[in-house]
């Protein structure tokens, strides 16, 4: 099987997690912008970010044999920093631009207040403008009034649902975005939010359309294959490959696809050639090179 994680931050995985992704079937991600675990104090912070986002990232990915685009936002957790937060949305135009940045997020709520709403209404205006899918986060407490909002303050912007994910999805805020044009995306992460045998009760009951599911892999308790891990319980479970394929590899693509820079066909896995370099850098720390289709010195 193939498959594609839609929302997991990589910038704080390893090497390993990248290998053991790529062996597990996963040929591409989506990284959105996320908040560090402490907060940024001077905009410069979140310019190297974002630099490193449609950069590094992407060129370490490629060469482990993933396909890496990534979203650029302010996380709702930073939003509460008025002048900073500000700062950040005016330069946030710079990189919506750029190949490799697939849609806006990951933006919402967190507390819920008039702050975040304020930078989460104004993101979904650049979405808007960008012409680009919005991924929105749905915050850990008042899951369901943060929601309600959330998609309340989609329509007031006028932006497509057509172009909006909502994750994070429980049992308790699934049938609120059902009743929408929005994309279901559902993070199964390890004791909290999601698990699998959760997820595919989800799918039988509500059918695999715009279903989508991801790991929110980051520097937490999390694990970067719970992609692969729900594919296989939806095999116990009885779901076809292709059910299987469209929840977690076709939909999350589809739903990318609409930013214009990235495509089911396109999104196969990359030849892995480890001489290549990044502004002189090389993801090797004295390691023997891999490329592919050469023979390799153990």
């Amino acid at each position: 099987m193939r498959y594609f994680d839609s929302h997991i931050h990589m910038l704080s995985r390893t090497t390993d997690d990248y290998e053991n992704m790529a062996a597990a079937g996963i040929v591409g991600v989506c990284e959105p912008a996320f908040w560090q675990g402490q907060p940024r104090t001077q905009v410069g912070t979140y310019i190297d970010y974002f630099d490193s986002l449609v950069g590094w990232e992407r060129f370490r990915a490629s060469q482990f044999g993933i396909q890496h685009v990534c979203a650029i936002g302010l996380n709702p957790k930073e939003a509460n920093e008025v002048e900073l937060a500000a700062q950040v949305v005016a330069l946030m135009p710079r990189w919506l631009e750029k190949d490799g940045v697939v849609a806006v997020g990951e933006i919402g709520f967190d507390d819920i207040t008039p702050e975040e709403e304020r930078f989460f209404a104004e993101q979904l205006e650049l979405a808007k403008s960008h012409n680009l899918p919005a991924l929105i986060h749905t915050p850990h407490r008042d899951k369901v009034a943060g929601t309600e909002r959330s998609l309340a303050l989609v329509r007031e912007i006028g932006l497509d649902e057509e172009m909006v994910i909502i994750d994070h999805l429980t049992e308790l805020t699934l049938p609120l975005v059902v009743e929408t044009g929005c994309w279901r995306g559902h993070s199964v992460y390890p004791h909290t939010k999601m698990s699998e045998e959760r997820m595919v009760a989800l799918l039988k009951q509500y059918g695999t359309e715009k279903m989508v599911v991801n790991s929110a892999a980051d520097w937490g308790r999390s694990d970067p294959l719970k992609v692969p891990k729900t594919g296989e319980a939806m095999r116990a479970a009885g779901f076809s490959d292709d059910d299987i394929d469209k929840v977690l590899f076709r939909n999350p693509i589809q739903f990318y696809a609409q930013s214009g820079r990235i495509s089911l066909e396109a999104m196969t896995r990359p030849a892995i050639d480890q001489t290549q370099l990044w502004e002189d850098n090389s993801v090797l720390r004295g390691q023997t090179p891999i490329v592919e289709g050469e023979s390799v010195a153990s």
